[in-house]
């Protein structure tokens, strides 16, 4: 884990020479170790929310179905009462010789006997259908009874439900408030996956600010309070004053101190976890829908990361910025979830100018310049009345998450700043046993997959994927008819797939299946691999278009 290298001058400057850090009874502390200690219990706590979260869901649709039963109980029985009282009001108000026909008999007439007797028999028929009409009342309020019992059982367990989130989220925030900030300095580094180029450097560079500021807290003894304690900018904790924009206003949910002589910001304890914990997956692979923990899209990385520090977010970029506590721009601070694009866009803001997301444009989470704002949401500040303004149009033509326009035509499959053959398995998504991919490549093929599966109930059969330098070089040597040059593969890309089961060979039922269906799921054929073409491969498929 070579990023936690990162951390230790930092944490060097906190100690007298010679010295390591200590316990309560004198023993050293192993700082790298507490730290991952506290990862695994915020990890931990994550979990049964997420687990707590999604039992709440279940019960409160639960309740809704107990409630919508219980409305129809209510009109049926409303209904069946209505239409008893309609009959009965008719029955008693009609004419005695309507109500009681055999009243009119008369011996002395006998030709009208018969006309008496229909007109009783017809009575009785009205007498019967109203008794039926009153036990039908009587089960429509036995139905009732059962449904607003079953809704209060329902309401009951959904009650107890979001308790039970509750206490879980608080459990993380607690866990967050405890978060020591030169433990957190270890939190932020412990991240193993890597970028390429530029994009490492930016990465190290925030990670090594970031590790400074806590740095700072650490060494001037101060730690960061709860967001509950900085939200009255006239009640701030002993030490801490309110924070002033340029406009010499409070700035909400933050404070600032003095360590040694120079004053500096203080954040919420949850947003020093949320923070660590954002930068601590610093180079893991974006995926559309990804919500953690192994791949992200950008609302879910952000979630994922708040989540971490005790607050639960909607996993939707879109979501979170209309129900966050909206902040002008003027005030960034460090945690603020930033939106661009009209809202497609979000990440968190880490100071000078530079933001953390899950990025479609590089398919990882990395640290980029804040390009682009279009708001900013204060995790820790209390959520709106109503849902914020939507966000005005992104201007750039990019979709989620900062997918980057759809080009005409063939495109560069490069991505991520790594040379052909050597990206990091920690950047790529697996597939299959040993098969990995670019990971929107990958979700393409599980869905392909799926759709494989289902039509011949047999799982895709895949002998190749991802292909590292060395393997193309193997490649080569062993069948160089066949192999691209080493480098210059597309297996090199994470974006090529070489499959067999039938789809390896021209005219078969799965060949002309997999021509009919995989464009659906992104994969083309190139047409020097089609039938006639260059160099004819029946098996080998790409995600998109490539150059």
């Amino acid at each position: 884990m070579a990023a936690l290298g990162l951390v230790l001058p930092v944490l060097a400057g906190l100690l007298a020479p010679g010295t390591q850090p200590t316990g309560s009874a004198g023993e050293p502390v192993d700082g790298p170790g507490l730290a991952l200690a506290a990862q695994s219990r915020l990890q931990e706590g994550a979990a049964r929310y997420r687990q707590a979260a999604q039992e709440l869901g279940e019960r409160q649709d639960d309740l809704q179905r107990a409630a919508e039963a219980e409305q129809t109980a209510r009109e049926r029985l409303a209904a069946a009462r209505v239409t008893v009282g309609a009959r009965a009001a008719d029955r008693y108000t009609a004419a005695p010789s309507l109500a009681h026909p055999l009243t009119g008999l008369d011996l002395s007439d006998p030709a009208a006997t018969a006309d008496v007797l229909w007109a009783q028999a017809l009575a009785d028929r009205g007498a019967a259908e109203l008794q039926r009409l009153a036990v039908r009342a009587e089960r429509a309020a036995t139905d009732l009874g059962t449904a607003r019992r079953r809704a209060a059982e329902a309401r009951a367990a959904a009650e107890l439900a979001a308790r039970t989130a509750g206490a879980a989220l608080e459990g993380v925030r607690a866990e967050a408030a405890g978060l020591a900030p030169d433990v957190a300095a270890q939190l932020a580094a412990l991240g193993t996956a890597t970028a390429a180029g530029e994009q490492q450097a930016r990465n190290a560079d925030a990670l090594r600010r970031w590790q400074e500021q806590l740095g700072l807290l650490a060494a001037a003894g101060i730690d960061p309070p709860p967001a509950a304690d900085l939200a009255d900018p006239a009640d701030l904790p002993s030490g801490l004053s309110p924070l002033l924009d340029a406009a010499g206003q409070p700035v909400p949910g933050v404070a600032v101190a003095v360590a040694g002589n120079r004053p500096v910001t203080v954040l919420p304890a949850e947003t020093v976890a949320a923070v660590s914990s954002a930068l601590a997956q610093l180079g893991e692979p974006y995926a559309p829908g990804g919500a953690g923990p192994d791949v992200h899209d950008c609302g879910g990385f952000t979630a994922g990361s708040w989540l971490l520090g005790g607050h639960a977010l909607p996993a939707a970029a879109a979501d979170q910025w209309s129900t966050g506590a909206a902040v002008p721009v003027a005030q960034l601070q460090v945690g603020d979830l930033v939106f661009a694009d009209g809202g497609l866009d979000v990440a968190l803001y880490l100071g000078d100018g530079q933001v953390v997301g899950a990025s479609a444009a590089t398919y990882q989470v990395g640290v980029r310049p804040l390009t682009g704002v279009a708001g900013a949401v204060r995790v820790t500040l209390a959520a709106p009345a109503a849902p914020n303004a939507a966000l005005p149009a992104g201007t750039a033509g990019r979709g989620p998450c900062g997918a980057p326009p759809a080009p005409v035509g063939p495109v560069s499959p490069a991505w991520g700043g790594w040379s052909n053959g050597e990206i990091p398995a920690s950047a790529l998504c697996p597939i299959a046993r040993g098969h990995a991919l670019r990971c929107d490549a990958a979700a393409g093929y599980a869905a392909l997959a799926e759709a494989f599966a289902a039509e011949f109930d047999r799982p895709l059969c895949i002998t190749d994927s991802y292909r590292s330098l060395e393997a193309q070089v193997t490649a080569a040597r062993v069948k160089p008819r066949l192999a691209a040059a080493p480098g210059t593969s597309h297996h090199g890309w994470g974006l090529a797939v070489d499959l067999c089961g039938g789809i390896n060979v021209a005219g078969t039922v799965e060949s002309r299946w997999m021509a009919a269906s995989a464009g659906a799921f992104g994969f083309v054929q190139p047409g020097w691999a089609q039938p006639g073409g260059e160099k004819p491969e029946p098996w080998h498929w790409e995600f998109g278009h490539l150059a």
